[in-house]
Formats: structure tokens, sequence, C-alpha cells
């Protein structure tokens, strides 16, 4: 099964770090050769930008992503 994330690029979020999140996956997903296991795609702004940063990992939304909870969601995948 192919785990699909969805990084939010409206300027909100994508200025509270998911400029840095999405570099992160990208490392994440070399690093563990998941390449064929994982899709990524970015996201419209829906208008949640005081939730974000904003990440949906296979239709599960993460608010206010850091780093380091970016880090235990990738473990799960």
């Amino acid at each position: 099964m192919t785990t699909q994330i969805m990084v939010c690029m409206g300027s909100a979020c994508f200025a509270k770090g998911n400029q840095e999140n999405l570099e992160y996956i990208k490392e994440y997903i070399e690093d563990n050769n998941l390449d064929t296991n994982v899709s990524i795609a970015g996201a419209l702004c829906e208008n949640k930008c005081s939730d974000g940063p904003r990440i949906i990992i296979n239709g599960n939304e993460y608010k206010n992503v850091t780093r380091e909870k970016l880090e235990e969601l990738l473990k799960t995948i």
C-alpha cells in the first residue's frame, strides 16, 4: 500500500515551516528507501492557516507540524 502525503503549500503554511518539512520528508523517503511506497503531493490553501503548518498523511490531517512531530509521524509509514 502506498502512503500518501499531502503538504499544504499555501503561503502561511509554507512560511510557518512546511518548506523545511517538505525537504525533510524528501530526505526521509530517500534515506529509508521508501521511494516506491510513498507519494508526495502539494495541497492548495484550504484557509486553515491558523492551524499551519498542515500535513495530511493517508487522509489524516496533522496541524501545527513541527520537525519533531514530523519525525514521529514518518516513523509510522
